[in-house]
């Protein structure tokens, strides 16, 4: 018997992605290099917005900070969306359990309502209702895609709390754990399938703070178009379980992201 994948995303997946930047022409063509990203504009007219697609799937967004936002506190980050089926409500709820609202809901015409919210240790991520209907593949659930984000990884100063918040709200379940020694536990996350991992904050900088990890072909490719392109690699490459290897980087704006790829075979 073959079970139907489904066709639309179910509360607490992810389901898009965004660079807030400092330079979106220069992060456009440092990601370009290094992912094959093509993009396109959004066609919203209050702000630049561009839509960044992997082959013929998009799968997030570049935004440029602007000075109001930079005076604000905005900084280079790559954030995650949540999908969720009441932005509002999920607000209050994220608000009651020690969280704090960054920027309030919204409505997106021809998008959705999204809200950015920070977990109670401070790490930021956004939570959408989107509009319409299909089934996002910005997280690539099904198989291994270029491109498309392979890995969502929360590095926080308490994960028994983080556990609770992000398990009571959007469902998801710890699935073991990797033992790092005196670094902690790596704890992996399930939700329908394992779509990432939880960590203490002390192992990455800047943290709390969710990293995502994109896939690559080659990743030895990959980390010569970081270091070319004016971005530095902080960790890796590493083997992880599976045969794929990862590194952790920074771009030229300073935006922590991962990498997850292959390595030729001699």
């Amino acid at each position: 018997m073959t079970l139907e994948k489904p066709k639309t995303n179910k509360p607490g997946d992810y389901i898009w992605y965004e660079l807030l930047t400092s330079d979106a022409a220069a992060a456009q063509s440092f990601y370009a290099l290094i992912l094959g990203w093509h993009f396109a504009d959004s066609g919203q007219q209050a702000m630049d917005y561009r839509i960044i697609n992997a082959g013929p799937n998009s799968v997030g967004g570049v935004m440029e900070i602007t000075p109001d936002m930079a005076k604000h506190g905005a900084k280079p980050v790559w954030l995650g969306y949540i999908a969720v089926d009441d932005v509002d409500d999920m607000v209050t709820k994220i608000t009651g359990r020690g969280g704090k609202t960054v920027m309030p809901a919204m409505d997106i015409p021809m998008v959705g309502r999204i809200a950015m919210v920070a977990d109670p240790q401070g790490a930021p991520f956004y939570i959408m209702k989107p509009q319409g209907e299909g089934k996002s593949i910005a997280f690539a659930d099904d198989c291994p895609r270029p491109g498309h984000c392979a890995w969502n990884e929360l590095a926080t100063t308490d994960q028994p709390a983080a556990w609770s918040f992000y398990g009571d709200l959007f469902g998801w379940a710890k699935e073991g754990e990797m033992d790092m020694g005196p670094m902690g536990k790596y704890e992996f996350i399930r939700h329908g399938s394992v779509i990432g991992a939880m960590m203490p904050a002390a192992i990455k900088p800047d943290a709390p703070r969710w990293t995502q990890y994109f896939r690559v072909e080659n990743i030895d490719t990959a980390k010569a178009a970081v270091e070319a392109g004016g971005g530095s690699i902080t960790d890796g490459p590493d083997e992880i379980p599976g045969g794929d290897f990862s590194m952790n980087c920074v771009d030229p704006q300073g935006a922590h992201f991962g990498l997850v790829g292959g390595r030729a075979k001699a």
